[in-house]
């Protein structure tokens, strides 16, 4: 039985292309959408088995139609499509239950078997880049924010690190040294116990610092 899809983008070349990705494969895509709230219309009438779902959008974001079609079509997998790796979308996207997030960079087979297993999984299992995300935010050990404080730029550096800046814009952005952004994520690891950015940016997400 073929799994339906319904592709949910605003750009027309986006679209087109995964069509054709699922050409010759148990994948039938069924339907269309352009923006969040034409996403929810669509999922409600045409009760897809998957949605594919981009970030960032026009008329309701993806992670707005996100929580939408998972409230209204709790058994419809939701997997979010993106050019980010933004650990703040794929952190809450996590939270709101996609079961997948996937990058728009990936390859044909990498998109075919990310469906594929969603499929075979219950609701809501972490699938592509939400893996790393989710083993850090289902962590046990949680970081008693108690134990230390942060300085006005550190928590600054560290908002800027959960939307995903490189160190040069995070200096853009902040009016300050390339150098100096070094030392304050430096001091983010130190006080947090986390050996790199990402997972400071999904501790910033879950404590609700961004």
């Amino acid at each position: 039985m073929a799994i339906k899809v319904l592709i949910v983008d605003d750009h027309e070349a986006a679209r087109l292309g995964l069509q054709t990705f699922f050409d010759g494969s148990p994948i039938k895509v069924v339907g269309e959408a352009t923006s969040g709230t034409e996403a929810l219309t669509k999922a409600k009438r045409l009760k897809p088995d998957v949605v594919l779902l981009d970030v960032r959008m026009p008329e309701g974001d993806g992670l707005l139609a996100l929580d939408q079609i998972r409230s209204a079509l709790p058994g419809t997998r939701v997997i979010m499509l993106s050019g980010y790796t933004n650990p703040t979308y794929i952190a809450k996207a996590k939270a709101m239950g996609a079961s997948g997030y996937v990058l728009k960079t990936c390859t044909r087979q990498e998109l075919i078997k990310t469906i594929k297993v969603a499929m075979d999984r219950p609701v809501s299992a972490n699938l592509g880049e939400m893996e790393e995300i989710a083993a850090i935010l289902d962590d046990q050990e949680r970081i008693n924010t108690d134990e230390f404080s942060l300085t006005p730029r550190e928590s600054q550096t560290m908002r800027h690190l959960a939307y995903g800046l490189s160190n040069r814009e995070i200096a853009h952005a902040m009016d300050i040294s390339y150098e100096t952004v070094k030392e304050h994520i430096g001091q983010l690891m130190r006080k947090t116990g986390y050996p790199d950015r990402t997972k400071i940016a999904v501790w910033a997400v879950e404590n609700e610092i961004v």
